[in-house]
């Protein structure tokens, strides 16, 4: 199935990852609009609810490497069947029980999301034509912020008229229609290992410049996520400290960042047909800078800073992972180069809304982390400035 994919086979895979996509975020996401419910219920303090909402990111970092392995030595296949059964599993845990249950399907949420977010790029690479990647990959980022936002919005109403146990666990509906495609469009290679063959000593990639450029993605991959999470976690309270917003307003703000990383995601494969890869990460670069800098000037025009940012967000991690789907020469290097990208990326998002919020303690101002998302983001152009220079056109 190397080579490219054809209709309506190729329709059917898109479609799968959409669907996986959704599970890449949504459940994760489930427990923030139940959070009060699950502090009075389960006795939560703030560092614990604190210490919940950031595990998922930490296995995001910490596990990347275990989540390439299990991708090169078991299949992508094999590997994406264990993530959706790690999601339904992770979210039955996760409602079923205590506050040491809710840590626990957490955990096993973020490991099995941490698989995905490491395999499904190796399946882009490898069933699409690089003509065809970009949609895919478009697809698979748009899809992420999509399951987020659903999850968003449907889980509040369903914990007031079924309780918070019944609204988290509903995403997993999402896993069981994502895995019954899945099925459908690999067939019986969704259950069967099949490792990745190793990297060809035939085929040298130079061992110095494979090197930098990993290390060009990694930085502008910790540029992108220190931001995403940065102001995920902090956006709504500062529109509430410095324009006086009420936290139903404020909170418009944070949905606006999210749900236009949708355009950004389906974006920046279409905007890379007509323009140089490194034009558009340049463009996305300046869209990631209004941020801090308009929040900074004119905080009053913060839904256009918003507006920007999200478009700038879902279309930094689309354009990253379409740059390391073609600058790797093969699956074993797609999957090596994706695990320390993600993984040194992802933990340096993991302790933005730690480290903006002490700053922001200590100095009782919002001036300090907004400038320590404007260097995030300077990483973010410099790093993909160095790295997506060398990505191929596709044809």
């Amino acid at each position: 199935m190397s080579g490219g994919t054809r209709a309506p086979r190729g329709w059917l895979l898109m479609l799968a990852i959409g669907l996986i996509a959704l599970n890449m975020r949504g459940p994760l996401v489930a427990v923030a609009p139940v959070i009060a419910q699950l502090e009075d219920d389960l006795g939560f303090t703030p560092v614990e609810l604190g210490f919940l909402t950031g595990i998922p990111v930490l296995c995001f970092a910490l596990a990347a490497p275990l989540a390439s392995l299990a991708g090169r030595k078991l299949g992508p296949e094999f590997a994406i069947t264990l993530t959706l059964l790690g999601v339904l599993f992770g979210v039955v845990v996760r409602s079923a029980g205590g506050g040491a249950l809710v840590m626990l399907g957490t955990v096993i949420l973020g490991v099995a999301i941490t698989i995905g977010n490491i395999v499904v790029p190796l399946i882009i690479r490898r069933d699409f034509t690089p003509a065809r990647q970009g949609a895919a990959m478009g697809t698979y980022t748009a899809a992420l912020n999509i399951g987020s936002f659903l999850t968003s919005m449907v889980s509040a109403p369903l914990a007031e008229l079924l309780g918070w146990r019944p609204a988290i666990a509903a995403s997993g509906l999402f896993a069981v229609a994502a895995g019954a495609v899945w099925v459908i469009a690999v067939g019986r290679r969704a259950f069967i290992p099949a490792a990745v063959p190793a990297s060809d000593p035939r085929r040298p990639a130079g061992k110095l410049t494979s090197r930098w450029i990993t290390a060009a993605l990694t930085l502008g991959f910790a540029g992108q996520a220190f931001s995403y999470y940065g102001v995920t976690a902090w956006l709504p309270s500062l529109l509430a400290d410095e324009l006086g917003m009420a936290p139903a307003a404020a909170g418009a703000g944070s949905s606006l960042f999210q749900i236009l990383a949708i355009v950004g995601g389906l974006g920046v494969p279409l905007a890379a047909r007509f323009a140089s890869t490194t034009a558009v990460g340049l463009t996305l670069g300046l869209l990631w800078l209004t941020v801090p800098l308009g929040l900074l000037l004119a905080p009053e025009l913060w839904w256009l800073w918003c507006s920007f940012g999200g478009v700038a967000q879902g279309g930094g991690i689309t354009l990253i992972f379409l740059a390391i789907i073609r600058l790797a020469r093969d699956q074993a290097s797609a999957a090596r180069m994706s695990a320390v990208v993600q993984g040194t990326g992802y933990s340096f998002g993991a302790v933005a809304p730690t480290l903006l919020g002490y700053v922001h303690g200590v100095t009782g101002a919002w001036t300090g982390p907004l400038l320590m998302i404007l260097c995030s983001v300077t990483a973010f152009i410099v790093g993909t400035a160095l790295s997506l220079r060398r990505v191929p056109k596709p044809h």
